[in-house]
This record gives structure tokens, C-alpha cells and sequence, in this order.
């Protein structure tokens, strides 16, 4: 049996915030991961063992987001000073900093080709730079509170953003216009992002659920209630299969968006977990929580290479009669919608359905073990009541 269905295990954890970690991402090679933190420090951990570890000092205030460009060269950071820093990410740190807004900045993220820079503030404004002379080039103004997260698509035609209006906006780059404004959030969405594959959205909100949106139709595609707190972060899996989650609970959860079900629940933090990122290639993912901690984990359960299905993008088109929303369900708020980009049945890449059926081949091995289980169980049973009947008469004889 291969590893295609292992557990998620954790392999390390990292300590050295002195304060909760707010943000974290990989580096493209994954050889680096970058966390922020409430003690204002930005520190660079290496995945493999004995490297050192940096510590970035130079915000002097909270630090509330970091991402390292596309090519690994540059590492951003946001922080409640109102400034954004773009370090070097080697044992000089050397940085630039730029006042980018005149509030909190919530969230920094790179466009997909490193060449511009979207930044949220609690200034209620969304601004875009160039990274290379940090120059401003242009704000998205719409949003009457807080913007706690803006994204680029992966194309980087379109802006995603959340904020504290309740309201997740949908931005046309080009024109700089807003396309749509999803409203039917319970709470404010804390953190918003798009599925690989360009087609669709998620958010994770303050109302406890994660929902995820067409980008084209605006439908709601899927609902997932299954955390009992704020949702704090989300990552997609590079493959668009799977999301994973950190929220205020102390869980994090992988939910398979294919089966829209919930897969498994980790935990691992002490207190709120804060922030959760699958890495590039999505054979790992690291955690950030109040406790101060940031912890490495091997996915495991998705052992087959996507890297031909990423090849062959999901087809964009769904069917149009998207099923109603899954409603909470005894099982965790499992739903039996399928998943955004899988369409039709012919537009599931060749890839894909390959690893599709794989998975029911192992879940074909489960059901047999478990029912190989059941069975020995039986015969342990039987045992145990004829010692006990022995027993029982050796007792009496006596």
C-alpha cells in the first residue's frame, strides 16, 4: 500500500517569536519558511535540519503578513507601523521600507510574475506598487472598513479582497473597478484567496464557516461549518483539491473540495491557531498560533505528483446547475457538492481521474481491512466469552 492516504504528521516545530505568529509562507524552493509575529520580528526558519534560523529586525510594531516573492528572492512584510518592508532573505536581512499606508497594513502579497505588490489596510484602501522601485501606482476604494486581505488571481488579472464591511470584493486590475461584492458572509471574512485555477474563491470568516464562490457566476459553490470559532487563514493545495484551515478553535482542518467533505482535523496548537500554508509543491504545510509556535508538517495523504495535472488546468467551466449550498449535516458540515473546476466529467484531467481512482482503490483496501478487523474482533469476542464461561465454571466447581 503506498502513501497516497497517509496522515498528515508533523515533523518539527519551531520556536522563537516572542509573541503570537500572525502570518507565514514558504519559499518556492521550500527550503525557507518565513513567519510574522506580534513581537514584531520577521524570522526566515530553514525545513532542513542544523541550518540556522534569522531573525529580521526592523518593524516597530506588530507584524501581520509575509510572503516571499515568486522567485524567492525578496521577502515582503506588513505591519501594524503602517510600513511595508522588502527584506533579502539571507543572513544580512538587509531591507527597504516604504510608509504604504496611513493605518495598519493587514496583508502584502506578490503577483504571480514579482513584478507588483498588493497591500489591505485598516485605512479601509487597497493600494498596488511596483516591487522593483517601490513606486505606487494605483488604490481600490470601496470597502468602508478594514481590509483585512487583498490577492492577486493567478493570472493577475483580477484583485480578491476581505474586510470588515462583511463584504469579500471581487476587482477588475485594468479597469480598477469592483465586479462584485459578496455579502452573505454571517461575520466579517478574515482571510480570502483564489483557487489555483483561477476559477473560483474562498473565505474564512469570523461566522466560523469557510465558503467558496464562482468567479465568474458569483454562486456559492460550497459551505463549510465545521469549525467552532473564527476562521483565522486558508491555504489552497497547489492541485486545487484540497484547503486547508487555521481558526480561533485550535484546529486546523483539511477539507477535500472534490468530495466537499471534511478530511482530517489536526491538532497541534495551544490557543488560536493563527495562520496555515501548504507549500508550493504542497508535500508540506506549516502552522502559526498564539502559542508562539510555528510547526512543519508532512501532508502524506497526497502522495501522487500533481504536477501533470497542474499542467492541464481544470477546465474553468462549471455545470450550471450548481446544487444549493451543503447545509451542516450530523457529519461536520460534510457537503456532497463537487468540487470548483470539475465540471463535467470529461473535463477531469487525465491525471487526475487517474489519482481519483487510485484513491478508491485504497479506500477499496480500508473497507476490506476494516472488515478483516471486525471480523478478528468476532473471534477475539468469541474467546473471551469462552474463557469467561470457563472461568465462570471453574469459579462455581470451586
Amino acid at each position: 500500500m503506498s502513501s497516497v492516504m497517509d496522515d498528515p504528521s508533523l515533523q518539527r516545530h519551531f520556536k522563537g517569536h516572542r509573541d503570537a505568529v500572525t502570518s507565514l509562507d514558504f519559499s518556492s524552493n521550500t527550503k525557507q519558511i518565513a513567519s510574522g509575529s506580534m513581537d514584531a520580528c520577521v524570522m526566515i526558519w530553514n525545513t532542513r535540519p542544523q541550518m540556522r534560523s534569522y531573525r529580521f529586525e526592523g518593524h516597530k510594531d506588530a507584524v501581520t503578513c509575509v510572503q516571499f516573492s515568486p522567485s524567492g528572492h525578496l521577502l515582503a512584510s506588513a505591519s501594524r507601523d503602517k510600513t511595508v518592508r522588502l527584506w533579502v532573505p539571507s543572513v544580512k536581512g538587509d531591507s527597504t521600507v516604504f510608509r504604504a499606508h496611513t493605518g495598519t497594513v493587514r496583508s502584502v502579497s506578490f503577483s504571480s510574475d514579482g513584478q507588483t505588490l498588493l497591500t489591505a489596510s485598516d485605512d479601509k484602501s487597497i493600494k498596488v506598487w511596483s516591487v522593483h522601485r517601490q513606486k505606487f501606482l494605483f488604490s481600490l476604494n470601496q470597502h468602508i472598513n478594514w481590509v483585512r486581505c487583498a490577492r492577486f488571481s493567478p493570472d493577475g488579472r483580477l484583485v480578491v479582497s476581505s474586510s470588515d464591511d462583511k463584504t469579500v470584493k471581487l476587482w477588475d486590475k485594468n479597469s480598477r473597478e469592483c465586479i462584485h461584492s459578496f455579502c452573505d458572509h454571517g461575520g466579517y471574512a478574515t482571510h480570502a484567496d483564489f483557487h489555483p485555477s483561477g476559477t473560483c474563491i474562498a473565505a474564512a470568516g469570523s461566522d466560523n464557516t469557510v465558503k467558496l464562490w464562482d468567479v465568474r457566476t458569483h454562486k456559492l459553490l460550497q459551505h463549510y461549518p465545521v469549525h467552532s470559532a473564527p476562521v483565522n487563514s486558508l491555504s489552497f493545495h497547489p492541485s486545487g483539491n484540497y484547503l486547508i484551515t487555521a481558526s480561533s478553535d485550535s484546529t486546523l482542518k483539511i477539507l477535500d473540495l472534490l468530495e466537499g467533505r471534511l478530511l482530517y482535523t489536526l491538532h497541534g496548537h495551544q490557543g488560536p491557531a493563527s495562520c496555515v500554508a501548504f507549500s508550493r509543491t504542497g508535500h508540506f504545510f506549516a502552522s502559526g498560533g498564539a502559542d508562539e509556535q510555528v510547526m512543519l508538517w508532512r501532508t502524506n495523504f497526497d502522495g501522487v505528483d500533481h504536477s501533470e495535472v497542474l499542467q492541464q488546468k481544470p477546465a474553468s467551466g462549471h455545470s450550471s446547475d450548481t446544487q444549493p449550498p451543503a447545509q451542516e449535516s450530523g457529519a461536520g458540515g460534510q457537503s456532497s457538492q463537487k468540487s470548483p473546476g470539475a465540471g463535467q466529467q470529461d473535463s477531469v484531467p487525465a491525471a487526475l481521474a487517474s489519482t481519483l481512482q487510485h484513491i478508491v482503490g485504497q479506500l477499496d483496501v480500508l473497507t476490506q481491512t476494516v472488515a478483516i478487523l471486525e471480523q478478528r474482533l468476532t473471534l477475539t469476542e468469541d474467546k473471551l466469552k469462552e474463557c469467561m464461561e470457563m472461568q465462570r465454571q471453574s469459579v462455581s466447581e470451586n
